[in-house]
């Protein structure tokens, strides 16, 4: 097969080719291998790689109107390939926005110095729903509020930006893993020939993270791992990641709290817990704090963390560091926390709390994306240019009923790969989602969860809207 009917637009950043469509240097060993193979060898590999997801039952579940339905995540066979040099900017930004954030989440539940200092309004902090009153005053161990961060990155002709940053219960890794198993075990000659870094070390990384954050320093904690349960859309995810660390996976009914300290209930009587890996949100983790009515979560959790004798991971009240408004500050946190430029750009973010802003998104809706500043997965967006003018005047209504409620931010012409698409090559914009873990110190695995929008001309690459994924390799030098 060639690549002769690939389509390269200049206007739009393509993973493995230049604009004159010569490969870049860093993928050439990638391309010249696809070329050669027949379609009946590509359509072997991609039948090998959905039938290796298939087969570990790889899924996501996705809400409707009634239930939900449980799905296989789709995976393109076909890699992205980025260099060892770009690899690294990526690292060091990540780490640079990561030690801003924290910083931040330690500011606002205490002094809240950012905002006497004028460089954030308090109500886009304290309006913000994720902001958590229960948490003033606390302490993080090792002053790690996130220690498990997935950030959201694209890339377009001007070079990388943060689309977001996902801080609560940040989910994918899983997806990361398995795509790098499945790729690299139909592609093996390549992969070794390519010096592809590794990634299948990340569980140890994480129990290394998870074991700093344990109280008192003990070097041996019990780990157990926090699920909402089996109808979970990201249980699958749970029972991996509890595999890889070793960590018991547990539901709220299982743990129970006496005299400040938090216990598990086992067949041989109750064991003490020390670390809490936990998947399950804010609301739904302790009904004396939060929400009265959840089934969910731990009665006295809350407490036992603020006493010091279990570590949460991630701290509860870190969505406020997440919410799309706040987003808009990270630079501005980066400059006062830091003294530091950011490495990592944001998107040009509008805020239609302001006035001005506002009235601008309104005179655009044609040519913005429109975003809830509490929703995720890609629901409660407006794209402006795919939308029809009844769409868009009708999201308008909303947007002019409670402005805060959202921002707006230019249509980006994300960057593009190439996909296995009815056996030909054809490209698809993608982003990607690299982990950053943080405990006594920041480390990553030199890998991400690539998505890709696999229909034609998409933007949304979410799992939930038809996106699927991809392997990313990073090459060593």
């Amino acid at each position: 097969m060639k690549f002769d009917t690939y389509n390269i637009d200049p206007y739009i950043y393509d993973e493995m080719f230049q604009a004159d469509g010569m490969p870049r240097e860093h993928c050439r060993p990638l391309h010249e291998d696809l070329a050669r193979l027949s379609r009946e060898e590509l359509s072997s590999i991609q039948e090998r790689v959905t039938r290796s997801f298939s087969n570990e039952g790889i899924s996501f579940t996705v809400y409707g109107d009634d239930e939900g339905e449980e799905r296989i995540i789709p995976i393109d066979c076909l890699p992205r390939v980025i260099s060892g040099d770009d690899w690294r900017f990526l690292e060091k930004g990540l780490a640079q926005r990561l030690k801003a954030l924290n910083r931040f989440l330690a500011d606002v539940y205490g002094e809240a110095r950012i905002i006497e200092d004028g460089v954030i309004p308090v109500d886009v902090v304290r309006e913000c729903p994720q902001y958590r009153m229960e948490m003033r005053g606390f302490t993080a161990p090792q002053g790690t509020w996130v220690a498990i961060c997935g950030t959201d990155l694209v890339r377009t002709n001007d070079g990388f930006r943060v689309l977001e940053d996902n801080l609560r219960v940040p989910s994918g890794v899983s997806y990361m893993i398995a795509n790098r198993k499945a790729v690299k075990a139909s592609l093996r000659r390549l992969y070794r020939r390519s010096q592809v870094q590794e990634v299948e070390h990340y569980g140890r990384l994480l129990l290394t993270t998870l074991r700093e954050l344990a109280p008192n320093g003990r070097s041996e904690p019990s780990i157990a791992l926090l699920t909402p349960g089996v109808y979970n859309s990201a249980f699958y995810e749970h029972m991996f990641l509890a595999r890889e660390i070793g960590a018991e996976l547990v539901e709220g009914r299982d743990l129970l709290v006496n005299d400040g300290h938090v216990y598990m209930r086992t067949t041989t009587g109750l064991r003490r817990v020390d670390v809490i890996y936990r998947r399950v949100d804010d609301d739904f983790i302790d009904p004396l704090v939060f929400r009265p009515d959840s089934l969910l979560g731990v009665p006295g959790l809350i407490h036992a963390y603020k006493l010091g004798n279990v570590a949460l991971v991630n701290a509860p009240g870190t969505g406020v560091a997440d919410d799309k408004s706040v987003y808009a500050y990270v630079p501005d946190m980066i400059r006062y926390y830091l003294g530091e430029e950011a490495i990592l750009s944001n998107v040009e973010t509008y805020l239609c709390r302001r006035p001005e802003d506002l009235e601008y998104t309104l005179d655009n809706l044609d040519k913005l994306v429109v975003k809830r500043v509490g929703e995720s997965g890609g629901y409660g967006m407006l794209i402006g240019p795919h939308a029809t003018p009844k769409e868009r005047e009708e999201y308008a209504v909303g947007l002019r009923a409670n402005p805060a409620d959202f921002i707006s931010q230019p249509v980006l012409a994300l960057s593009r790969a190439p996909c296995l698409i009815d056996n030909n090559f054809e490209p698809r914009h993608v982003d990607l989602r690299p982990f950053v873990l943080h405990g006594r110190e920041t480390r990553m695995v030199p890998g991400a969860f690539c998505r890709v929008a696999l229909r034609r001309g998409s933007l949304v690459v979410n799992s939930s809207q038809g996106g699927g994924g991809k392997d990313l390799w990073v090459l060593g030098d």
